[in-house]
Formats: structure tokens, sequence, C-alpha cells
């Protein structure tokens, strides 16, 4: 079992930036894909921002947020972190932390593909992220 557990959410203006942390307890991730996932309401979807392989620390953005987002991690802190730059008021969502035992999952950020409950093994509560314009 794996236990995740984001924070750094928060409202500012659009311009700003945000650094949300996913912490994760439980049962070791060295080899997952951790990726970020937001969910905005009034839409079905969710959709992948960014990920990170742990097994070779290759990164994965949704094509359109390159340059603004940014996922990193501490291996130390079993910590995955989003950095979230130039913040635009449809960014505002839930932002979820996920996690899957392979590494290759972390492709479907990059797709773009709706992403699903299933998609990943373990999830976090969210943090929600406000910008306001």
């Amino acid at each position: 079992q794996v236990n995740l557990q984001e924070s750094g959410g928060g409202s500012v203006q659009a311009g700003g930036s945000l650094r949300l942390s996913c912490t994760a307890s439980g049962n070791p991730v060295n080899n997952y894909c951790m990726a970020w996932i937001r969910s905005v309401p009034g839409k079905e979807r969710r959709e992948g921002v960014a990920a990170i392989s742990l097994a070779d620390g290759t990164t994965y953005y949704k094509g359109s947020l390159t340059g603004r987002f940014n996922v990193s991690h501490d291996n130390a802190q079993k910590t995955v972190y989003l950095e979230i730059n130039n913040l635009k008021p449809e960014d505002t969502a839930m932002y979820y932390c996920a996690a899957n035992r392979k590494p290759s999952r972390c492709r479907i950020v990059r797709s773009g593909a709706p992403v699903y409950p299933l998609d990943f093994d373990y999830w976090g509560q969210g943090t929600q992220v406000s910008v306001s314009s």
C-alpha cells in the first residue's frame, strides 16, 4: 500500500507561482511513475499535466504546458514536486498526485489522453489551486 499526501495549493493571482508537494509513505515507490493530474470543475475528464519516472528520472509534460510546469523529486524525502510558474486562471483545478507501478504509465501525460482513476494504482486526496485574474 502506498499513501500519497499533497500540499502546497492555494489562491494566487495570475502570473504568480506555486510549488506543490506530494509525499509518499508506506511501500517504496522507487521505480514508480509519479504523476500530477488535475481535475477541473464542470469537466468530466481529468488531465495529466506532468509526470516523472522514478526509475530513471525521465519527465513528461502535457504539450501545451511545457515551460511553465516543472516536475522534480527528492528521493530522500520521498517527495515529488510540481512547480507551476506564470499561473493562469485556466490552471484553476484540483491537483492530484498519482502513482503507478509501471514507469511507462507516465507516457499518458504526454499523450494528452484523459486520465481515469484506474490508470493509476494510488491517488492522493488532492490540493486545490485557484488562480484569479
